[in-house]
């Protein structure tokens, strides 16, 4: 019998107890390690850019600083990927269109050529004019500036990302770049007007995006949600609104992410954008018509016509996106690699192709190892999405960026995107009020009790504030970190 004690019921338990807590820890420990992944692949990748610009840049003297500069930048482009890129993605894996991992890989791949097809070959020496470059002095005080601005940028990024809010990488280096220019030059080297204007988009991005994304989805809903017969509608409008997003990118394409191809002035870009819209209409008749077979008359029934339109914007938002924003990444270091070589830092500065391989590159492996987080929280957690919604914030972001370019306004395309998310989902609060008094209007007397309203809100007001704080505090966040930066550097560099 004593031979026989081990197969005891109550040792089994034990064992099966045993074996469950050992499962959880492992469990725990995986999760664990997972962020620790991340840092240490991210870490690689710096690394990679040190021993590159190295390679590439051995023969001159200050090649300890362009090694050290390369891979500042190449910190500043994993964070745009894990923060910046999450505003194209979000809205098309929040509404269930693609799946997390086809997010991330078409977006790599669109950034990636965005950035090294299209991405502009020559930049102002100091971000959009901020700071005049005369006022620097020498060669070594503008490039520790431009150090000081890439580090502070990248870092307050990388803040942004781990608390969870969206935010403005242009905004990050404009920051960064005033900060150290009035540490290194005093505040009258800042371009005002300029900070002005930059400032200004701050309400300016997420007002015109939130608008606009407010009411193409109130026409979607009097057109097609709220018609009896919804296929039909749908059969006579989608075909109409994927042509109108067809000519919207293809206007944002021309005049945002196409310079190094070709140059097409606004009126030109508007004119391909009509005709692109106008052929794009006539294909998607019989297409539509086709999708729509058997198609039941509910709501459910029309999310499956906007997915594919929806998964190309993103695409295209990602190429527009990666030609545009590289540039914060590489910008002053492509700037600080000229000044470096050949002393000159005045001039307009033109981007090596190994530059911007580091920052096509980077862009791409921060969103891979960080971008989920951001992806999730513009999709999911802000307020709830479907196609329709995210179609809606595809397109405004599209739109707002033509007015903006029309009206001479400089925005931000993280702005837009979320101020679409936000303004779809305030919209929807206000639609859903309005029907509900709508329908207990005959019934005198009748109110709906705070705590019934507080549950119907339908944008979570704790993440509105975080993002419109973060977006409040992004310049002045960045300058002061960068200033503190440049201090530091000169005291070591003397």
């Amino acid at each position: 019998m004593s031979g026989n004690s081990n197969l005891d019921p109550s040792h089994l338990e034990t064992l099966d107890r045993d074996l469950g807590r050992l499962s959880t820890l492992e469990r725990a420990t995986s999760s664990a390690s997972r962020p620790l992944l991340g840092m240490g692949l991210a870490l690689i990748f710096v690394v990679f850019a040190a021993i590159l610009a190295a390679l590439i840049f051995g023969h001159a003297d200050n090649t300890f600083i362009v090694v050290i500069a390369a891979a500042f930048g190449a910190y500043m482009a994993l964070n745009i990927g894990a923060n910046d890129v999450a505003n194209n993605m979000g809205p098309a894996v929040g509404a269930n269109a693609m799946s997390m991992g086809a997010a991330i890989v078409i977006a790599a791949v669109f950034e990636s050529a965005g950035a090294l097809l299209a991405g502009g070959d020559v930049v102002s020496t100091i971000a959009k004019g901020i700071i005049a470059p005369e006022s620097m002095g020498t060669s070594s005080s503008f490039i520790a500036a431009m150090m000081a601005a890439l580090l502070a940028s990248a870092l307050w990024v990388n803040l942004a990302t781990w608390i969870g809010a969206p935010v403005s990488t242009t905004h990050s280096v404009v920051g960064g770049v005033m900060g150290a220019g009035i540490a290194a030059a005093g505040f009258a080297a800042v371009s005002w007007g300029q900070m002005s204007a930059i400032a200004a988009s701050w309400v300016i991005s997420p007002l015109l995006g939130g608008l606009i994304a407010a009411g193409v989805l109130w026409f979607i809903k009097a057109n097609i949600i709220y018609r009896d017969d919804k296929i039909a509608a749908a059969r006579r409008w989608v075909p109409v609104l994927v042509g109108i997003m067809a000519g919207a990118f293809a206007s944002y394409l021309t005049v945002k992410g196409l310079k190094k191809i070709v140059s097409v002035d606004l009126g030109g870009a508007l004119l391909i954008g009509v005709a692109v819209a106008v052929a794009v209409w006539l294909l998607m008749i019989p297409v539509i018509r086709r999708q729509s077979r058997n198609l039941e008359n509910r709501n459910k029934s029309l999310k499956v016509l906007f997915g594919i339109p929806l998964i190309a914007s993103a695409a295209l938002l990602s190429f527009a996106h990666g030609a545009n924003d590289v540039a914060n990444a590489v910008g002053p270091l492509a700037a600080i690699v000229q000044a470096s070589s050949t002393g000159d830092f005045t001039q307009a500065v033109s981007i090596p192709l190994w530059v911007m391989v580091i920052g096509a590159l980077g862009i791409s492996f921060g969103l891979f190892l960080f971008g989920p987080k951001l992806i999730r929280m513009v999709g999911n957690q802000i307020t709830k999405l479907n196609p329709m919604r995210a179609y809606c914030v595809a397109l405004s972001a599209a739109i707002t960026v033509i007015v903006a370019s029309w009206l001479g306004l400089p925005v931000s395309s993280t702005h837009i995107a979320v101020g679409g998310v936000f303004g779809v989902g305030f919209f929807r609060e206000w639609d859903t009020a309005r029907r509900m008094r709508r329908a207990r209007q005959p019934v005198a007397g009748l109110s709906v009790p705070p705590e019934e309203r507080r549950r119907r809100k339908l944008v979570r007001r704790s993440h509105f504030m975080t993002i419109v704080a973060a977006w409040v505090i992004t310049v002045p966040a960045a300058a002061i970190l960068s200033a503190g930066i440049f201090v530091v550097i000169r005291g070591i560099t003397g």
